[in-house]
């Protein structure tokens, strides 16, 4: 990517601002003649059949809950009375492959209605569903930004429990889908949002039934397949700011054909969003970060870690500061001895706009912060964005046809475009720059004091205002191809159903970047006078590359042409193709039983092949500041075959187990199980128990990865600074695949009970306890642990530990190099309750003459553990922490839903509550124990919990006939609640990103979605 492309990209943005004023002016005409349209047209009957029912209008059962249909039972077929004979509908509930006529299943399942989705007012179905309080930590394109070499940059995925992405198994239709980065996580924006009609969460192990990866649970994404008619949608939103504009539309057709024996469906959207660049918000202006705090000293009895406001780099500011000076050593028999002097007259001089040299002003300096003073010169946030800009489209159709009255067979093909452009923050240079004393563009009254102490050179810290912010552009095509069937034979007088099906899945992403290259800029920044010119000291030299060197002045703001900028600037990329096959079979039967309900068997097999490649030019694979993009190739298969019964032991009890076998090509065979029993020992109560063995296979990239690089800071506590804190380095990391690494096996146990008092219709609720153990976890040491446990004598880390110049840690001045590696050495355990309850009533009920129907839901998650062991450091539990992905003790949503003809309303409170920074910190304030890597030290451990207010409000302008036009609005974070402070830091590069946890608060502000949907012929 050239300058020239990042000039492009804000043109692009710009038309984007324009189009949007335009979109907006249009969409808002279309609504208001279709009110005034509605305002003359006769009423249509109401519907009292549900699936009529438009959006926003559907008929509730008495004691059935509206929206999220319950995680305390799957829905349940209306039955037959003695005056009416009605035919009861087979269903399949995500969680069991058994066919059965209003089935519960024993594992909680959360069922997500249209309805609900319709009013959410996102425009990603993801996005609603990381809503849910079972869901926490989950990968989103705002929490991705210092993700720049990895490719995760606009992804949006599902983490169920915060066990990981890859431990939640996302399906489409019941079948699995194409990873969109190399560790196999599913980006929840190439599946056809507008076709999505259901979502089905089973929050409990469920190997046994789909297979690898469903360890947390399984999220299914079901497919309005069936849809006769023509609707579309276009909606636009903006923050209360003016900011993070979007659009969306989309179009859908179906209809049958030969007699009703076929149909034809085809669904087209696509998504613009502008995302924000910057952080243009007054909370990120407070400066808030976790710092070295600098009272500390070891021994003294003070804290170490601080979190505070008005924190800011005292190391470096956009155009660079003095932070120590080298000198010759003055003994004669030592000339070439030479010796780093930190408390010179120098130290402190920043160089600001065009040059101009100034005298910093240090506040309270701990480590590298400094609080107070100048703190303002060392943030850097404004070059990252809040919100990345993201555009997507898709097209999606399918064709069913019956070929016989008991077979169908049917063709589905997919095509998605998915495209995320961010800031991934400024380049940090925490005094690493060098910058020699005879560089031509030194300032002369710098030179002169350096020329009057000896010096050699001098290490400069900035925030290179100068280069270019860092730029991640990523862009993914998944192609998904399905031909299968589906259909019932009988065998004697048995039947049977049964379905099958051949899946290919391409995923082609191009992950580019837009970096500086660390040679050409050691070049441009070493520049010296030769006969009255300023040229490159390597171009003098004659070193060979260096030829068409352009000088590059790293001292002050402003100092550089294009051209110099666009010598040390590329945009190294790297192609990779993610492929999946699949074949899968399943058949299912119910057993006449003569004492009670019939006995459900399924059983089926599938093969698997999942296979990665890619290709990176030469030039790309080194020498870059991120990126140093590696080939990854490798493929695995694996062949599975199942069975599942369900078994009837009295009218209120059934038992439900499954054993799946699974045989992987890389990592061996694996049998997974899972038993469950249901009982009701009266009809408002039932009770579930399941106990399962689930599984988690190695993925593409713990195995095959060929060397992915990522650059960061860590404090090197072999080396100290002048307040005896860590120094801080920069480390590049560089992690391989490992072949030899064996499943992970998860033991999971599921209580629950589910009440519906019949003595107060409308009413239901659900607790769920779960407790998840999972042994021989892969898992990595972060850098950091790493040096520190090296340090702390733990020998077997120092080997994944070296530097650019090949000297030790308590030496060097250069890059620190750490290798790692993904191991099976990590226990976990996940333990904690899901809280259901909703009610509703119809209004009469609650006075007479009331209209409508009042709902009320409310869901709720209590993280009671969240622990890991590494084999070294010993079990740390990581429930209630309110920084990184947490998760904190409590997340909740409460909604209440007002429906009255054509009005739907919804209010809905969505909160977490108050956590700490780490569980391991101790909190102190004098007279504090010894500080350690295990425990460190801390003035305040407590960060606020949330509480966001959303409204939803939608009217149907109706038409006659068969046709629907419905207007809503939505508001987010309805008061405009700032985010938390969450100071994060100290010792790596978070110092380029806001204080704010953006996985758990809501960091945009008030948002507004308007849109209009319509329908013709359903």
């Amino acid at each position: 990517m050239s300058s020239q492309n990042v000039s492009s990209r804000s043109d692009q943005r710009e038309a984007s601002a324009s189009i949007w004023k335009l979109s907006t002016k249009g969409l808002l005409s279309a609504l208001a003649l279709a009110t005034m349209a509605s305002a003359h047209a006769q009423e249509a009957p109401v519907s009292s059949d549900p699936a009529d029912a438009s959006p926003g209008q559907v008929e509730v059962e008495a004691n059935a809950p509206t929206g999220e249909t319950t995680a305390a039972e799957a829905p349940t077929t209306p039955t037959a009375t003695a005056d009416t004979t009605a035919e009861v509908e087979e269903i399949v509930v995500t969680g069991s492959r058994i066919v059965r006529n209003g089935y519960d299943t024993p594992t909680p399942v959360t069922v997500i209605g249209e309805a609900d989705l319709q009013a959410s007012g996102r425009s990603n179905v993801a996005d609603f569903v990381n809503e849910l309080p079972s869901v926490a930590g989950s990968t989103a394109p705002a929490t991705s930004n210092r993700s720049i070499s990895g490719g995760t940059a606009g992804i949006s995925s599902i983490n169920l429990r915060s066990l990981g992405n890859n431990r939640t198994l996302v399906l489409l239709d019941g079948k699995r889908s194409v990873g969109s980065i190399a560790n196999g996580t599913v980006d929840i924006n190439t599946f056809p949002q507008a076709l999505v009609k259901n979502v089905e969460i089973v929050t409990g192990g469920a190997s046994s039934v789909y297979g690898s990866d469903a360890v947390s649970g399984v999220v299914n994404f079901i497919l309005d397949r069936k849809y006769t008619g023509l609707k579309g949608s276009v909606e636009a939103g903006e923050t209360t700011y003016g900011d993070d504009r979007s659009l969306l539309g989309t179009l859908t057709f179906g209809t049958g054909f030969a007699d009703g024996r076929g149909h034809f469906l085809i669904n087209g959207e696509s998504s613009r969003r502008d995302g924000i660049f910057g952080v243009p918000r007054q909370w990120a202006e407070k400066g808030w970060y976790m710092v070295q705090n600098p009272d500390y000293r070891a021994g003294n009895g003070q804290a170490q870690y601080m979190p505070t406001s008005q924190a800011g780099m005292a190391v470096m500011t956009p155009g660079g500061i003095i932070t120590s000076v080298t000198v010759r050593d003055p003994t004669p028999e030592l000339p070439n001895r030479t010796r780093v002097l930190t408390d010179t007259a120098l130290q402190g001089n920043y160089f600001g706009g065009n040059g101009v040299v100034n005298q910093f002003n240090y506040g309270a300096v701990g480590g590298q912060w400094t609080v107070g003073g100048d703190w303002k010169l060392g943030q850097s946030y404004d070059r990252t964005s809040l919100e990345p800009e993201s555009n997507r489209d898709g097209l999606f159709t399918r064709l069913s046809f019956d070929v016989a009255d008991n077979l169908n067979v049917f063709a589905e093909a997919s095509y998605n475009k998915n495209e995320a452009y961010q800031w991934g923050g400024t380049n940090s240079d925490k005094g690493s720059v060098v910058i020699r004393s005879d560089n031509a563009f030194i300032p002369d009254e710098i030179k002169s004091q350096l020329d009057a102490v000896g010096a050699t050179q001098f290490n400069l810290g900035t925030s290179n205002a100068d280069i270019p912010t860092r730029i991640t552009d990523n862009e993914r095509e998944v192609q998904r191809y399905v031909l299968g069937f589906e259909g019932s034979f009988d065998v004697g007088a048995q039947g049977f159903k049964w379905d099958g099906y051949y899946q290919k899945g391409i995923t082609d992403a191009h992950e580019g970047l837009y970096v500086y290259n660390t040679q050409r800029l050691a070049w441009a920044q070493d520049a010296i006078e030769v006969d009255g010119q300023i040229v490159c000291r390597a171009t003098a030299n004659g070193t060979a590359g260096a030829e068409n060197c352009v000088p590059f002045n790293r001292m002050g703001v402003g100092m550089n042409s294009q051209e110099a900028v666009d010598y040390i600037m590329g945009s190294p990329f790297r192609k990779q193709k993610f492929e999946q096959d699949v074949a899968a079979v399943n058949f299912s039967t119910n057993i006449d039983n003569a004492w009670f309900n019939p006995i459900g068997i399924a059983f089926g097999a599938e093969h698997r092949i999942e296979k990665i490649s890619g290709e990176v030019d030469p030039q790309y694979s080194s020498g870059w500041a991120f990126g140093n993009f590696l080939v990854t190739d490798g493929k695995y298969d694996v062949t599975e075959a199942y069975l599942e019964a369900l078994v009837p032991i009295t009218d209120s009890l059934e038992f439900n187990g499954a054993v799946r076998g699974t045989d992987y090509s890389e990592s061996g065979y694996v049998t997974t199980w899972k038993t469950g029993l249901t009982w009701s020992p009266f009809d408002d109560l039932k009770l579930r128990v399941t106990q399962s063995r689930d599984i988690r296979a190695p993925n593409l990239q713990e195995l095959f990865q060929a060397g992915q690089r990522r650059t960061n800071f860590l404090g090197n506590p072999y080396q100290l600074d002048v307040n005896d804190q860590p120094k801080s380095m920069r480390f590049t990391e560089t992690t391989m695949g490992n072949t030899d690494l064996k499943p992970e096996k998860a033991d999971t146990l599921g209580l629950g009970l589910i009440y519906r008092p019949s003595f107060v219709p409308g009413l239901g609720f659900s607790v769920d306890y779960y407790d998840i153990e999972i042994n021989d976890a892969i898992g990595t040491v972060v850098a950091q642990d790493i040096v520190d446990r090296c340090f702390s004598g733990i020998t077997q880390f120092c080997g994944q530990i070296g530097t650019v110049d090949g000297r030790g840690l308590d030496t060097t001045q250069s890059d620190i190099l750490i290798t790692n590696q993904p191991l099976n050495f990590v226990s976990q355990r996940a333990r904690g309750l899901d809280l259901e309850a909703s009610y509703s009533v119809p209004m009469a009920m609650i006075s007479d003459g009331l209209e409508g129907m009042l709902s009320f839901r409310a869901l709720a998650t209590h993280y009671l553990e969240m622990s890991s062991n590494n084999g070294v450091d010993g079990e740390i539990d990581r429930a209630g922490q309110n920084s990184g992905d947490g998760p904190p003790d409590w997340r909740y949503r409460l909604s209440a839903t007002y429906n009255l003809d054509r009005f739907t309303f919804m209010l809905t409170g969505r909160g977490i509550s108050a956590g700490t920074y780490d569980n391991t910190y101790v909190e102190c304030n004098g007279d504090c124990p010894t500080s350690t890597g295990r425990n460190r030290t801390i003035t305040n451990n407590k960060i606020a919990g949330a509480f966001y207010v959303d409204t939803f409000l939608s009217y149907n302008v109706g038409a006659s006939g068969k046709s629907n036009n419905q207007v809503f609005f939505k508001i987010m974070n309805f008061f405009n609640e700032d985010p938390e402070a969450v100071g994060l830091g100290p010792s790596d590069s978070s110092n380029v990103e806001p204080g704010v946890n953006r996985a758990l608060y809501d960091y945009l502000g008030r948002t507004f979605r308007l849109g209009y949907r319509f329908e013709f012929g359903a």
